[in-house]
């Protein structure tokens, strides 16, 4: 158990939260009035398996995560990673990289992902015939990659970073001096954060769509958000370069001091960009007036990008206000987190499965499948870490 005196536990219980948070957006999305399956390929459905039973709750409760949860993820992801390239050195770093994120991604998450999308094979073709399953899986579904798209890209800005940090250190270094010695400027901080995350996404999610995919075999990723994912990624870097603890985010700063507020606005922005859409009336707005200074789709993603900046903010002054001690639950959530994140769409997509010919609503559906598949991926975690060579790198 951490001790209390652990000045990064909040970020280890925040980490961890957001893993419980993606069980929990994975269990919901069988259940969403937008879900639909395509029996031709089902890696072209919204997800491995859609029930009959819908509400429209759950499409609030998964849209409200989508439109926050990776970058920050990724924010997280960044805030370590000059200290650590500095203590193991740039070879042992990548040499951790490569056994920890590639070659999990890779080899357990292929396995773990022919588990998970078996119960997509049988719905579509009614057929237990494994090799044909199997054959479809690398051939008609060009090998899903499932969750763990999250760990290669991660990788990827892991290794790009080792590179940039030889020619952009001392501006690293400098920007997260300056951006740490805001931490009674909270506004000045949020319009950055805020105008950052608009130039990150907007053009590119108009330009292309704000929900394009792209890749070759399981190194897919989200092209609309690989700007904003990778700009997350390195403003988690520039703030780690400093002592974010006891400057930006320490509990006596003004940023975190307003959590409260970060979190009020934050439910606001996510109402107003969600009851009954914001989009048409805007569109219409524009036609029927004729106002060609302004757009619809721009309002939208400003408001989107709003949403998205506002909740980081919330979720992240709100651990740092209130994580002061550990829980012995929550340490071992903290430990076995990265394993739960790699084999939860197991158990996911398998009770979904089950219970699709259940006669119960939509949200019992979801609370059944989040609790079994937090429970057992928390469960073979724990069991597998027992393994010595799994404990190290997972």
């Amino acid at each position: 158990m951490p001790e209390k005196t652990n000045r990064n536990l909040w970020v280890d219980y925040l980490r961890s939260a957001l893993t419980v948070l993606v069980v929990a957006h994975h269990s919901s999305l069988a259940y969403t009035t937008f879900a639909r399956f395509d029996k031709v390929a089902y890696i072209n459905s919204t997800h491995a398996i859609v029930d009959g039973k819908r509400w429209i709750g759950l499409d609030i409760f998964e849209n409200f995560n989508d439109v926050f949860f990776m970058s920050l993820m990724f924010l997280i992801g960044g805030l370590f990673l000059t200290k650590s390239i500095l203590k193991k050195g740039t070879l042992t770093f990548i040499k951790d990289r490569v056994f920890r994120l590639f070659i999990p991604f890779l080899f357990l998450g292929t396995f773990f992902m022919l588990m998970a999308y078996f119960p997509s094979y049988y719905v579509a073709h009614e057929n237990t015939d494994f090799a044909a399953y199997v054959k479809d899986f690398f051939t008609t579904e060009q090998w899903p990659v499932g969750p763990p798209w999250f760990i290669w890209v991660l990788f990827a800005f892991n290794l790009l970073f080792v590179f940039i940090h030889k020619f952009a250190a001392g501006f690293i270094r400098k920007t997260g001096e300056l951006l740490s010695g805001w931490q009674q400027k909270p506004f000045l901080f949020f319009l950055l954060m805020l105008g950052f995350t608009w130039l990150l996404y907007v053009p590119v999610a108009h330009r292309i769509g704000a929900g394009t995919w792209t890749g070759c075999g399981p190194f897919d990723f989200q092209l609309s958000r690989i700007l904003l994912y990778f700009g997350y990624f390195l403003l988690g870097v520039v703030i780690g370069n400093a002592d974010f603890n006891t400057r930006i985010f320490s509990v006596d700063s003004s940023l975190v001091k307003l959590w409260w507020l970060w979190a009020l606005l934050a439910v606001i922005v996510y109402t107003l960009l969600t009851l009954n859409g914001i989009y048409e009336p805007l569109r219409k707005l524009v036609v029927e007036n004729k106002l060609k200074v302004i757009n619809a789709w721009m309002i939208y993603y400003s408001v989107y990008v709003a949403s998205c900046t506002l909740s980081t903010l919330a979720f992240i002054t709100v651990f740092r206000k209130f994580v002061q001690t550990g829980a012995r639950w929550w340490d071992s959530l903290v430990e076995n987190a990265y394993l739960i994140y790699l084999v939860h769409y197991i158990f996911v997509t398998w009770t979904q499965f089950l219970l699709l010919d259940v006669q119960i609503t939509a949200f019992l559906k979801f609370v059944i499948v989040f609790a079994v598949a937090l429970g057992m991926s928390w469960g073979v975690s724990v069991l597998l870490r027992k393994f010595s060579i799994v404990k190290r790198y997972l």
